[in-house]
């Protein structure tokens, strides 16, 4: 370890698109920290990278408890005393039709909606907020949420999932009103879309790897301090709001 390393924060990075990015950045020389609700699926998961001769440690992270969250913040801090990266990827979809993946607006559970917000919104505000003292420790702080262009307002791709896809137009905007409040500091804020990936998220019934997947949010972890604030991502450049 030395003086210049920087050190990852990914929240649901046990498996699947979290766990690519926490490799990626990893192998980019990051120290790696690996957000998870399970102690024994974070510290397995951590292990396989350490394994491959990357520093990686697990965190017991459940981004829809406040206690959880304040916890994990303090031993974070204990841990590292600054964070340079902070991937807010712990996400769910929220039940869906499995025929037609959908979700009909018409018949909205709204304890199901109450839910995924929790995690895929009001999650991605509890973390970041709790580890802003860290970041702002850091001389090039990097903020990346993992979004989707399902909840993108021009786009609108996909079957009608009115849970899933509004949760992710919600966390758009929260991005965009975080990356306007940190204009003026080193933090830059971003959303990334990781494509369709083949997960247990969706039953592996996408079209690319996890490691395509997580290819967005580790280039916006690792911009340069003139990169772009506030925007949404994929492979292909900006995908429209």
């Amino acid at each position: 370890m030395t003086t210049t390393q920087k050190t990852a924060l990914v929240t649901g990075a046990n498996k699947g698109i979290g766990y690519a990015i926490a490799e990626a950045l990893g192998r980019l020389g990051h120290r790696v920290v690996l957000g998870a609700r399970d102690d024994a699926a974070g510290a397995d998961a951590a292990a396989r990278l350490v394994a491959q001769g990357i520093d990686a440690s697990a965190l017991r992270l459940d981004v829809t408890s406040d206690a959880s969250v304040a916890a994990a913040a303090g031993e974070l801090a204990d841990r590292v005393g600054t964070l340079d990266v902070l991937v807010n990827n712990a996400g769910v979809s929220g039940a869906f039709d499995p025929v037609t993946w959908g979700q009909d607006p018409t018949t909205i559970d709204l304890d199901v909606l109450r839910g995924v917000v929790d995690t895929n919104v009001y999650g991605v505000i509890r973390v970041t907020n709790a580890m802003l003292p860290l970041l702002r420790r850091s001389d090039a702080p990097r903020i990346v949420n993992t979004s989707s262009s399902m909840g993108s307002l021009g786009r609108q791709p996909g079957p009608v999932m009115a849970v899933y896809s509004s949760s992710k137009t919600f966390l758009n905007g929260v991005t965009v009103q975080y990356a306007r409040a940190f204009a003026d500091t080193p933090v830059i804020v971003n959303a990334a879309c990781p494509g369709l990936v083949a997960t247990d998220f969706n039953g592996f019934a996408g079209d690319r790897t996890p490691e395509q997947g997580a290819a967005t949010a580790v280039r916006l972890a690792t911009l340069p301090d003139d990169g772009p604030r506030g925007g949404f991502f994929e492979d292909d450049g900006v995908v429209p709001w």
